[in-house]
């Protein structure tokens, strides 16, 4: 059996179940359209602000650009101000697929206002969002979530039944709680009584960096279908690697010429999307992860962080390859 399937949810068919997760500062269009090209089936733009959309904010809307992007495009949006969610869900309509909510961001600025995984600590107020999000949007609504805040605070189960019952069309799970952030291990228990407690498709999420830790989420689990977050970084590959694996297909590493070339593709598309400023400074984190684990990559790095200009970087990143 290939765990690898098409997905519904609400009225909107992937291809396949294999997601790549919502990242502030990291999904951005050029990495987006640059994860396409393996073919995941689904990818989520960086989490919005509710209020940005409210307030008008333009830095907001720059990062829902999806131009020449191919669909289907998740778009999550965080707050927790019920009716600036309302006119966050209005204004996606006309520009997202699907709508994501995002219950599940551990960042102290998010947090502190109310939002992300905050909102786990006041589900009565999680559902109200959903409900109000549901009810305005023209398109299937999902919820991001994680298991709770912390071990005290472990509401997950919960929390799905609520989503569901407020016309959720999928949730995310997390498996770990906000005070976890990103250390541990994930939860895979949890996520397997969230799939039982609900019958929406449930995706799974947390600590999946190749073949073998995705078909451990499937297994022991039973989720619907998985999402991608920290593992992509620096290797937008994994979904094509993932999909193989799951369906008994060799695995290929990807040979270095074939990841000069996506870096060269990276650096053109952050350039003529952003400006060569701006470009070139957000990439950095990107040419980082790309490089990392690579003879002299410390050095390379900080070399990187100092170019300022494309034909420079461009260059540079030929030379570091040798090819």
């Amino acid at each position: 059996m290939s765990y690898v399937h098409k997905l519904k949810i609400g009225n909107v068919e992937l291809e396949n179940n294999i997601i790549l997760a919502p990242m502030a500062g990291i999904t951005d269009l050029p990495f987006r359209i640059i994860c396409k090209k393996y073919n995941p089936g689904l990818v989520c733009t960086e989490m919005v602000s509710a209020k940005g959309i409210y307030y008008n904010d333009e830095k907001t809307k720059l990062l829902l650009n999806t131009e020449n992007e191919k669909r289907p495009i998740s778009m999550q949006l965080f707050g927790s101000d019920v009716e600036a969610m309302r006119v966050g869900a209005r204004f996606l309509n006309n520009i997202a697929d699907i709508i994501d909510i995002n219950m599940g961001c551990p960042a102290p600025k998010v947090v502190k206002n109310g939002d992300g995984s905050r909102l786990l600590l006041d589900l009565e107020l999680a559902g109200e969002i959903v409900s109000a999000v549901v009810e305005e949007a023209k398109h299937p609504v999902t919820v991001k979530f994680r298991k709770g805040w912390d071990q005290n605070n472990i509401v997950a189960v919960e929390a799905a039944k609520i989503f569901e019952k407020a016309g959720a069309s999928a949730i995310t799970i997390h498996g770990r709680t906000r005070t976890d952030y990103y250390t541990g291990t994930v939860d895979l228990e949890i996520i397997k009584k969230v799939k039982e407690a609900v019958n929406i498709p449930v995706i799974g999420n947390g600590d999946i960096k190749d073949g073998p830790s995705a078909l451990k989420m499937f297994e022991d689990t039973g989720v619907d279908g998985i999402m991608i977050g920290r593992a992509s970084i620096g290797n937008p590959y994994i979904f094509k690697e993932i999909q193989d694996y799951l369906q008994g297909r060799e695995i290929k590493d990807i040979t270095k010429k074939e990841r000069l070339d996506i870096i060269l593709e990276h650096i053109k598309l952050a350039v003529e999307i952003k400006g060569e400023n701006i470009g070139i400074k957000e990439l950095r984190k990107h040419l980082s992860a790309y490089i990392k684990g690579l003879p002299n990559s410390a050095e390379a790095r900080e070399k990187i962080n100092k170019i300022e200009k494309k034909d420079e970087l461009e260059n540079y990143i030929k030379e570091f390859f040798k090819i």
